[in-house]
C-alpha cells in the first residue's frame, strides 16, 4: 500500500498550463523550475503524480519520465517508491554536474575561465577567513603541511594542492560556494598538475602566504597574495 504523500500548495499555472511547442522533456523541466521559483513547490514536496503532469502540460507519460529522469539525475528531485517524486531538500553530493560539461565543451582553459577562478577565489577565500572554525583552521594547514612533506619527498601532485583549497572552500561553510569552487577545481585539475612539476616550490610558497594573510584575517594580504599566485600559476598554461 502506497504511503502518504505531504502535502503540496494548490497547483499555480507553472504545472497546470498545458504546453504547446518546443522540446517537450525541456519544457516539462523548464516548468518545474518554474514551479520552483514561483513557490507552488518547496524543497521536500510531492510532484504531483505522473498522470496529474501528463493531463495539466497535455504531454505524454513518456516525456513526464524522461524530464523526471534528467532531474533525478542532476540531483533535483528524488523518486521514492510506493511515495512518489520528491523535490530534495538539498541537492545530490553524487549529483550530474551539468556545469563541468559546459566547460569542457569549451575545449580547454579559456580566459573567461581564469577570469572566474580570479574573481571566485579571493571573494570564497575571504569568506572562509571571516566564517572559519578552529577545526576549518586547522584542516586548512593540516593541508598546507601535507603539501610541503610531498614535495620534500618528490611526490607532489594536483591532489596537494587542491586539498589546501577544497579546505579553504569548506570553511565557507556554505554549500553553494563549495559546489561552484569543486566544479572550478575540477576543471582547472590537469593545469594544475602541470604546475606541480614545473613550479611546485613556488606553488608552496604562494600557499603559505595565503595561509599567512588568512591567519592574520587581512583581507588586503589575502587578495594580494592569491594575485602572486594567479600569476605564477598562469606562467605553466596555454590558453585561449
Amino acid at each position: 500500500m502506497a504511503l502518504p504523500r505531504k502535502n503540496t500548495q494548490p497547483l499555480g499555472d507553472s504545472l497546470t498550463t498545458p504546453l504547446f511547442q518546443g522540446s517537450v522533456v525541456l519544457l516539462v523541466i523548464d516548468r518545474i523550475k518554474q514551479a520552483l521559483i514561483n513557490d507552488e513547490l518547496k524543497p521536500g514536496d510531492y510532484l504531483p503524480s505522473e498522470s496529474e503532469l501528463t493531463r495539466n502540460l497535455g504531454v505524454g507519460k513518456s516525456s513526464v519520465r524522461e524530464a523526471i529522469k534528467m532531474l533525478q539525475a542532476m540531483g533535483i528531485l528524488e523518486v521514492r517508491r510506493g511515495q512518489g517524486t520528491k523535490i530534495r531538500e538539498h541537492p545530490s553530493e553524487d549529483a550530474l554536474n551539468s556545469m563541468v560539461f559546459q566547460m569542457i565543451l569549451a575545449k580547454g582553459i579559456t580566459k573567461d575561465m581564469l577570469d572566474l577562478r580570479k574573481m571566485f577565489e579571493p571573494a570564497y577565500t575571504v569568506m572562509a577567513m571571516e566564517r572559519a572554525t578552529e577545526e576549518d583552521i586547522r584542516n586548512i594547514r593540516q593541508a598546507l603541511e601535507a603539501f610541503e612533506r610531498a614535495l620534500t619527498e618528490s611526490r607532489q601532485d594536483s591532489s596537494y594542492d587542491l586539498a589546501f583549497h577544497m579546505a579553504i572552500l569548506r570553511a565557507t561553510h556554505n554549500p553553494l560556494v563549495i559546489r561552484i569552487g569543486e566544479t572550478m577545481m575540477e576543471l582547472f585539475d590537469a593545469s594544475i598538475e602541470t604546475s606541480m612539476r614545473t613550479l611546485p616550490e613556488v606553488a608552496l610558497k604562494d600557499h603559505k602566504a595565503i595561509y599567512k594573510a588568512f591567519l592574520a584575517r587581512d583581507e588586503t594580504a589575502i587578495r594580494e597574495a592569491i594575485r602572486v599566485s594567479s600569476k605564477s600559476w598562469e606562467t605553466s598554461l596555454t590558453y585561449k
